[in-house]
């Protein structure tokens, strides 16, 4: 189809890499998950790194890894939720490729991460309030550097998979 690279963006339990990963498999591209991508090359999950080098520390690392996946062609990569909160990230992600942006809602969300012990924003005793704070801040940054939006809510991944190959064949 194409040799650009599709970058999907949006908040943590929109179906980001599990969608990813079928997407990459149905066009034939790479998949990266840059949380992936950041463990494997420190040896250590997300929520240690959070707890060594604090979000600060996290964010230094994801900005060099999106920065390396973004110059690469062909491929689709999931990002972590937070990561346009660094501008440099939002300009890599518009100008390197197409950004579609899951969206989802806060219910949706709460649905999808209840029992993930790998998300460490969410370890606190009102995860429903952290997530709409968050979507508040990061919504319009979604927004801002999305080619296409996507509802995920209620969708089975595969069917959101056939939407995007056809929203996408119109971009191309």
């Amino acid at each position: 189809m194409t040799s650009r690279s599709i970058f999907l963006i949006g908040p943590m339990g929109a179906g980001k890499s599990t969608i990813g990963r079928l997407l990459s498999a149905e066009l034939g591209l790479t998949f990266f998950d840059s949380d992936k991508v950041i463990e494997e090359r420190c040896g250590a999950n997300i929520p240690w790194i959070f707890d060594v080098e604090g979000e600060a520390g996290f964010r230094e690392r994801e900005q060099q890894t999106i920065d390396e996946l973004t110059q690469r062609s062909g491929v689709v990569l999931a990002t972590g939720g937070g990561v346009i909160m660094r501008e440099e990230n939002r300009r890599h992600l518009s100008a390197r490729g197409t950004v579609v942006y899951l969206r989802t809602t806060v219910a949706q969300q709460l649905a999808r991460t209840a029992k993930d012990k790998n998300r460490p924003l969410l370890q606190a005793d009102n995860p429903g309030q952290i997530l709409q704070d968050l979507f508040s801040v990061r919504d319009p940054l979604y927004k801002e550097v999305a080619d296409l939006i996507i509802e995920t809510d209620k969708r089975n991944p595969r069917w959101v998979v056939q939407e995007l190959k056809k929203r996408l064949k119109v971009l191309v």
